[in-house]
């Protein structure tokens, strides 16, 4: 090995002893359950059943307190801790107020609590335990979580514990402090497949809780890659972000959440379109928290973005050929004086002839307002702080795929032809696919918010726009993205998208083992984690005999009539990996009243003929390689090439 990397690790054990203490340490880890990894995939901003799902941990907080009590505990008692556990605050506000005795409450579920959190800590290490703990009660607690139970010489010593945090009023607190450790406890790791935003309302609020999660990673959706090029000051896709906020009348993400001034853009759509528009431009809104009073500026604001984002989507499309994508050149193939619109040589009236703002002669050109209008957007886009800290957190902790575990996690899908062989997609002069189209994808995603003003930088604006409605896109996977259609053709036939050929795949071996090699896994010991294509509550989302899963939460209230669920999450322990199936989630006050949980059924994939260690991971195989470095050093301390720091013995 390097001496320079020898010396340099012996600065951090400058002893045989301590190098020895560290890897005793390293492979006691490895002998330990490899932790708990949680799969959600889009979440579209709909923040309270997200966190629901997240702080019960798609059932696997109430498996555990299933596990500590079983019938010593009745179903009501089980159904209240367990949401004592999700919402500690909010909860105990609840019980505080009806119960008699409430010292005796809290004896009892300090008690239950601390039960629940052994267990749940009983993989751990002791040290990553104390780091979850909360700062005021990991003293105190350390000793009693891991205390023997066969050993009760200290019985007296921990109720005293128990007993003394009750009479100086620290319960309510250490209560609090001890739900929020089971929640870090219970999951080692969150996976995110993808689309964060859009429809729902508090995708801000579902960033701010990931920013503070304790391990996540991020493989991003297309709707995602709207808002990530949006705050990279790219146009086109800063009209996509605004047309669907207003559709689904979520305004209030861009102006309250993200401080984004939107009063020039309803200046211009008030004097622009002084007719309301059609029903087409109908708002999609929550009628318990939607102020219908801004129901017409709505419309109007979505019609013009619509509009705005045809001109800019034109512009993009006849800067890059290579794209093939004319058949989506749309205004320049209506018929302005007859109010129709040629469509593959097929003639269709248009609902809405109403566009004050196109030049027939040339369609995509912005008017002056409209420019105007769309400079103080890119200027609002680029310049919020909040917006950018969640896009660089996106940046920091996403990627468009993942390998973790020998899982291959992805939103979308690996775009097929017909024959099931693998699409080369032209990205600038290379012709890619698999595992290269991914990557170059990926690093031109990247490109297009941090490099600094100029062509590189607006060619890669440009191909996240691609990537979020092109049919050979990883992201899309469909032959057309139908918005014009859907707004201006009442024809329903030209809403049709027809999917890639991916997903008549899905249940083809080879074709699966054709994308897991690709990815450089081995078909025999891999699986794919789909995100992206919400699944119906008829619908087995285990695919290929349990080679593919599709874990579309379906947390989006839009898709729950046609899927009769809010979707799948997927959980995977040292014992099993299962799927969870979920209820439509109502709200959060209605889950701590009614101690409802939020998922409904549990699928097994597999149950694993022996645990799965740390050593089974890919964290036990770094540890693995940190202890071969140890072992080097230990040599190299031995035959006396580097020497000890006397000052350490």
């Amino acid at each position: 090995m390097d001496i320079r990397y020898l010396r340099s690790l012996a600065g951090r054990f400058p002893t045989i002893s301590k190098a020895s203490t560290e890897i005793i340490n390293l492979s006691a880890i490895l002998s330990l359950p490899k932790g708990t990894e949680h799969f959600v995939s889009d979440l579209h901003g709909e923040n309270e059943q997200f966190l629901h799902v997240l702080k019960n941990s798609s059932g696997y907080i109430k498996e555990k307190i299933e596990e500590e009590f079983g019938n010593t505990l009745s179903e009501k008692d089980k159904r209240t801790l367990a949401t004592l556990i999700y919402y500690p605050e909010q909860k105990l506000a609840l019980i505080e107020k009806q119960e008699t005795d409430i010292d005796d409450w809290y004896k009892i579920t300090l008690n239950r609590l601390l039960k629940v959190t052994c267990r749940i800590a009983s993989k751990y290490t002791r040290s990553r335990v104390r780091k979850m703990l909360s700062s005021d009660f990991a003293y105190i607690f350390e000793e009693i979580i891991f205390e023997n139970d066969v050993n009760h010489d200290k019985d007296d010593y921990y109720n005293s514990i128990i007993s003394t945090v009750i009479n100086i009023g620290r319960a309510p607190a250490c209560i609090i402090a001890l739900c929020q450790t089971i929640q870090r406890l219970a999951v080692t790791h969150l996976h995110v497949l993808g689309d964060i935003y859009d429809r729902g309302p508090g995708p801000h609020i579902i960033m701010d809780t990931l920013m503070d999660y304790h391990s996540v990673d991020i493989q991003w959706g297309n709707h995602d890659i709207t808002w990530m090029a949006a705050a990279s000051g790219h146009p086109a896709c800063i009209a996509v972000v605004l047309r669907f906020a207003a559709r689904y009348g979520e305004l209030d993400i861009i102006e309250d959440g993200y401080g984004i001034n939107l009063v020039p853009l309803l200046r211009f759509v008030t004097a622009t379109y002084p007719n309301s528009p059609g029903s087409n431009f109908n708002i999609h809104y929550n009628k318990e928290t939607y102020n219908e009073m801004d129901l017409e500026s709505d419309r109007r604001i979505q019609k013009a973005m619509a509009i705005i984002q045809f001109k800019l989507e034109g512009q993009v499309i006849k800067a890059h050929p290579e794209f093939h994508m004319e058949d989506r050149l749309l205004l320049e193939k209506i018929d302005y004086q007859n109010g129709t619109i040629n469509l593959d040589g097929k003639i269709y009236p248009l609902n809405d002839t109403d566009f004050p703002t196109i030049d027939p002669a040339d369609p995509f050109k912005l008017t002056p307002e409209e420019e105007a209008v769309m400079d103080r957007l890119v200027s609002a886009f680029t310049h919020s702080e909040k917006l950018n800290r969640h896009v660089r957190f996106l940046y920091d902790k996403g990627s468009l795929y993942l390998i973790y575990n020998n899982n291959l996690l992805y939103h979308g899908c690996v775009p097929f032809d017909d024959d099931g062989n693998f699409i080369k997609v032209q990205v600038g002069e290379k012709h890619l696919y698999g595992k290269c189209l991914y990557d170059e994808l990926d690093t031109l995603c990247r490109k297009a918010y941090y490099l600094p003003p100029g062509p590189e930088k607006t060619y890669a604006q440009d191909i996240m726009w691609f990537i979020w409605c092109n049919k050979n896109s990883p992201l899309f996977g469909k032959n057309k993205m139908a918005t014009f259609e859907r707004y201006f053709i009442d024809d329903e036939s030209t809403w049709v998208e027809v999917k890639n050929p991916y997903y008549k795949f899905l249940e083809d071996e080879t074709a699966i083992n054709k994308i897991l090699t690709a990815f450089e896994l081995d078909p025999e010991k891999s699986r794919i984690i789909n995100g992206h294509v919400p699944v119906k509550n008829k619908e087995n989302p285990v695919k290929c005999s349990g080679k593919l899963m599709i874990i579309d939460g379906g947390f989006s209230k839009a898709y729950q009539k046609t899927t009769g669920i809010a979707g799948y999450t997927l959980v995977y322990n040292s014992k099993r990996m299962f799927l969870a199936a979920h209820k439509p989630f109502t709200s959060t006050e209605e889950a701590i009243a009614n101690e409802d949980d939020v998922h409904s059924d549990h699928m097994i994939v597999e149950n694993f003929p022996h645990r799965h260690l740390v050593a089974d991971t890919d964290d036990g195989k770094l540890i693995q390689e940190q202890i071969a470095d140890l072992k080097e050093l230990l040599y190299a301390y031995r035959q006396g090439i580097i020497r000890e720091s006397s000052k350490y013995f």
